[in-house]
């Protein structure tokens, strides 16, 4: 099965493609799609979703799983994160991959165990997880934690749901 974790954001989103070889889970590719902050918001909404269906059809991963809409104080921020998340949607929609989200909680307690960990604790454990050769900038860690946390859930411990 091969995974693809997207942390959505306008200006750095992570992406972490995860590969399980039998128990073994394997980092293939990892990064961030960066957007200048000069760049107008439809170029980077166009920018984030050419690239997740580049990694779509340079990857053929079986599923998608990305961050649940979080919520905060910022209504304009929140939206701006809906529209990157709706990119991202957008192409694995048109590739015909399911999607599934997940609760930052969620991804940090199957990461960590411990769902208030930091994004600092977030990279070690992956660095250590998938035997990196460094530390993944942070979104790109978190990309990578979504994955494990699909690869958890979609085994017989827990049944994810689809968006």
């Amino acid at each position: 099965m091969t995974i693809l974790g997207i942390d959505t954001s306008l200006r750095s989103t992570g992406f972490g493609v995860l590969s399980i070889e039998g128990s073994r889970l394997r980092a293939v590719d990892y990064g961030n799609i960066r957007n200048a902050p000069k760049l107008p918001l439809t170029a980077c909404l166009k920018a984030i979703h050419a690239k997740v269906v580049e990694l779509i059809a340079a990857h053929s991963p079986d599923v998608v799983a990305i961050e649940s809409v979080i919520y905060g104080k910022n209504a304009g921020t929140m939206l701006v994160l809906g529209e990157a998340r709706g990119a991202v949607l957008t192409a694995a929609a048109d590739a015909g991959v399911p999607v599934y989200e997940y609760e930052p909680r969620r991804m940090k307690k199957a990461v960590c165990g411990n769902g208030l960990a930091e994004k600092e604790q977030i990279q070690r454990m992956i660095k250590v997880l998938l035997n990196l050769p460094e530390l993944p900038q942070n979104d790109a860690a978190d990309a990578l934690g979504l994955a494990v946390c699909h690869a958890h859930s979609s085994g017989s411990l827990v049944v994810a749901t689809p968006i």
